[in-house]
């Protein structure tokens, strides 16, 4: 990265078309993207719930990281909401600096403000540097996770 400061902002429509561009890169979803309209469609529908946000990392005006945010409130816990952090990635020239242990310091103190008893997120289990770097940053492993994938490819809703 170069001398231009990082800064962590919540993310606009505008931004779609650089965060693909993130999401695209090799183990994540490897060159396959959305079409912008779909990803207009899927940002909108976002925009509905009560607490869905993205964030992305910035250096000057050049989006180098990108994540989202999801405060679920919760019947449990007495009530105290709970949060997820989902679709983390950061571009491949400035990994390795601090942007994604920004990007989850600014999780955390989000969640925090909104009450949340928990952060959590899940990783793939192949991304073994993933995994140690949450633990550098305090995450334990917790639980089990399980996922189904019942689609050959993502649906999107009309």
């Amino acid at each position: 990265m170069s001398a231009n400061v990082l800064s962590i902002r919540e993310a606009t429509r505008d931004d779609v078309p650089e965060i693909l561009t993130l999401y695209a890169q090799p183990g994540y979803d490897d060159g396959k993207v959305l079409k912008n309209a779909d990803a207009a469609k899927i940002w909108e529908r976002c925009a509905t719930y009560p607490y869905y946000k993205f964030f992305v990392a910035t250096e000057g005006k050049e989006i180098v990281g990108v994540y989202a945010l999801l405060v679920m409130d919760n019947l449990g816990h007495l009530g105290s909401p709970s949060a997820v952090v989902e679709g983390v990635a950061v571009s491949p020239r400035a990994q390795g600096v601090g942007v994604g242990s920004a990007m989850m310091r600014h999780a955390l103190e989000h969640a925090a403000a909104k009450g949340c008893y928990k952060l959590a997120l899940s990783s793939n289990e192949k991304r073994i540097r993933a995994h140690k770097f949450y633990e550098k940053l305090g995450f334990s492993r917790h639980g089990v996770s399980f996922s189904i994938v019942p689609f050959a490819k993502p649906q999107v809703a009309p």
